[in-house]
C-alpha cells in the first residue's frame, strides 16, 4: 500500500557551513573536466559528509537508477516525488516499485491545491494557457517547500539533456533553495542511465520504451521520433523547456 510521508525535519547546518561544503565538493570532485569523479565516488563524498537524514533525492520516476545509485551509501534515503496530480499512470506504478524494493524512503510531495482546486482559482488547463505558472504551483513551491529540512538533494540532471543543461556541475550551492545540490549522473548518457537500471535491476518506467525518454506531467509529454531532442516531447509546441526545477 502506498502511503504518503512526510519529509524528515533534521536539524540542518549553517548555510555558510553548507556553502563552504559545496565549494569543497566541487573543487575535489571536479567539474567539466576529463578528471572528474565518477558517479559512485560523488555519492560516496556525500555520504562522508552527510547523514542519510539530511539528504534526499528528487525523482521524476522515468527510472530508479538515481535512488538506487545514492541507496547503496546512505540506505533509508528520502526519494522526493512530485505527486502534480497530472502523472501517467506508469509514473505513478513505478514510483510504488521503488518504494517496495528499494533501500529509500518515498516522500510524495503535494502542491498546495488540488488539481480541482488549481482549476477553481485559475481556470481549468492551466497547462496549456500558463505552463510556467502550473510548473512552479505544482512542482517548483513544492519541492521548494520540502527541500527546507535538508542540508543536500541529489537531482538526475545530465548534461546532454539540454544546451541549459551543459554546465551542470557535480557538486553546487543552491542559493534558491539554501542547500547543497548535488548531480552525481551529470556526465552520463541515457544509455548509460539505462545500462545502470538493468545491470542493478532497478525499476524503470514502462514509458521508456514507448519513445518517451523524458517523463513529465501526462498532459505536457509527448513521445519523441528516433533522433530527435530526447526533451522535445516536454511541453512540444512552445518555447518552454525547463519546469524551472533547475534553472
Amino acid at each position: 500500500m502506498s502511503v504518503s510521508l512526510a519529509p524528515r525535519a533534521a536539524a540542518r547546518r549553517s548555510a555558510d557551513e553548507l556553502r563552504a561544503l559545496a565549494e569543497a565538493g566541487n573543487a575535489l570532485l571536479g567539474s567539466l573536466t576529463a578528471n572528474e569523479a565518477a558517479a559512485d565516488q560523488v555519492v560516496r563524498w556525500v555520504a562522508e559528509n552527510f547523514s542519510a537524514e539530511a539528504a534526499a533525492v528528487a525523482c521524476s520516476m522515468a527510472d530508479a537508477a538515481l535512488p538506487h545509485l545514492v541507496s547503496q551509501h546512505l540506505p533509508g534515503v528520502d526519494v522526493l516525488f512530485l505527486d502534480t496530480g497530472y502523472h501517467f499512470t506508469e509514473t505513478r506504478s513505478t514510483r510504488d516499485e521503488v518504494d517496495r524494493v528499494l533501500d529509500v524512503r518515498v516522500v510524495d510531495v503535494l502542491p498546495e491545491q488540488t488539481v480541482a482546486e488549481q482549476d477553481a482559482a485559475f481556470g481549468a488547463r492551466l497547462y496549456e494557457r500558463d505552463p510556467s505558472l502550473c510548473c512552479s504551483q505544482r512542482k517548483v513551491e513544492p519541492l521548494q517547500g520540502a527541500l527546507g529540512g535538508y542540508e543536500v538533494w541529489f537531482t538526475g540532471v545530465r548534461r546532454d539533456e539540454a544546451p541549459t543543461r551543459t554546465n551542470t556541475a557535480l557538486v553546487a550551492w543552491d542559493e534558491r533553495n539554501g542547500l547543497v545540490k548535488v548531480n552525481p549522473v551529470a556526465a552520463w548518457s541515457f544509455d548509460d542511465l539505462l545500462s545502470y537500471a538493468a545491470a542493478h535491476k532497478a525499476p524503470v518506467n514502462l514509458l521508456l520504451d514507448f519513445g518517451y525518454p523524458s517523463i513529465g506531467c501526462r498532459p505536457c509529454t509527448r513521445p519523441v521520433a528516433p533522433g530527435d531532442d530526447p526533451r522535445s516531447g516536454r511541453w512540444a509546441g512552445s518555447a518552454k523547456t525547463e519546469c524551472g526545477l533547475h534553472e
